[in-house]
């Protein structure tokens, strides 16, 4: 069995399954375009496999035929965002056919998560021999979401620090720098020092106090687990994990970074977590929300937890 390491735990995956048909849904406006196609459909059809390609032509299109047209194929690899990723994601949910997702967009959140390789060539080799994960979801709700927002997400929703980076990062400074340009909007949301309040209610446990950040995990680390977000945070426990950082200074905020990156998470005022299957997140003033790297609208909004819900192909380790 292949192991797949979130944040100090592993869960097993299932054995791989030889793949003979994919089905490619592309996003062709994604930042890495026709070339990374190209590269995708080649190493899929020189490793001996049928590969038909499916190009989006808006949102919503390739969840769609996903979910129409899935039963055809052994896998269903999607390339481009995050979005395009948990488009389809969500459109399989429950039915236990194997997603693979490849890198394509600007932050590629959920393949560094996963640990596929973020060149093509390299990622579609990895997962034709990867292992099945079941891995849980969080179903988004709330009267603000956007009409094309997610329904669904793998890694993360949040408000705060993570949907400003998102908000405030301009497309051309995506296009050009890739990954780079969130560090650096993130960076100016730091030292802007912005703080709300929020109420966070976990299973009817209400939390409140005042926060720069707020996550509902379901994957612990981030960076190739240099940052941990959280204890014992698991992707296949049935539970998501609520995670608000309260750093009253900058100062406090390097503290916290520091705690993550090493682990350690004793009780501290700029610290809190709780588990739970449902939740519901409010702040005052209202805020940008986030879910895997895509803007949903702003709050309130509820997330309840799909145990085991999606299938999604890991690399081996």
């Amino acid at each position: 069995m292949g192991v797949l390491t979130t944040g100090g735990t592993a869960a097993e995956g299932r054995g791989p399954t030889p793949i003979r048909r994919v089905l490619l849904v592309v996003n062709p406006a994604s930042r890495r375009g026709a070339r990374a196609q190209r590269a995708a459909c080649a190493a899929i059809r020189e490793a001996g496999v049928e590969c038909e390609l499916l190009l989006t032509e808006r949102a919503g299109a390739g969840g769609a035929a996903a979910a129409e047209r899935h039963g055809e194929f052994d896998a269903v690899f999607t390339l481009g965002g995050d979005g395009t990723a948990m488009e389809v994601v969500g459109a399989l949910a429950g039915t236990g056919r194997p997603v693979g997702i490849l890198a394509g967009g600007t932050g590629n959140l959920i393949a560094r998560t996963l640990g596929i390789p973020l060149p093509v060539r390299r990622g579609v080799r990895a997962l034709l021999g990867a292992d099945v994960a079941r891995v849980d979801l969080g179903r988004l709700s709330g009267p603000g979401l956007l009409p094309t927002a997610p329904r669904r997400f793998a890694f993360a929703a949040g408000v705060g620090v993570d949907a400003v980076m998102i908000e405030e990062t301009p497309p051309a400074l995506k296009r050009r720098l890739g990954v780079a340009a969130y560090v650096l909007s993130a960076a100016r949301a730091v030292l802007r020092r912005e703080t709300f309040r929020v109420r966070a209610t976990v299973d009817g446990v209400v939390h409140e106090r005042e926060a720069s950040a707020v996550m509902i995990a379901n994957f612990g680390a981030v960076l190739n687990d240099l940052i941990t977000l959280g204890p014992g945070i698991r992707h296949d426990d049935g539970v998501l994990d609520l995670c608000v950082f309260s750093p009253g200074s900058v100062a406090d905020a390097a503290r916290v970074m520091w705690r993550l990156a090493r682990r350690d998470f004793a009780p501290t005022p700029h610290l809190l977590y709780a588990r739970g299957r449902h939740f519901r997140v409010e702040t005052t003033p209202a805020r940008s929300a986030q879910a895997d790297g895509e803007l949903i609208g702003p709050t309130p909004f509820e997330v309840d937890v799909e145990p085991g819900a999606a299938s999604l192909l890991v690399p081996r380790r």
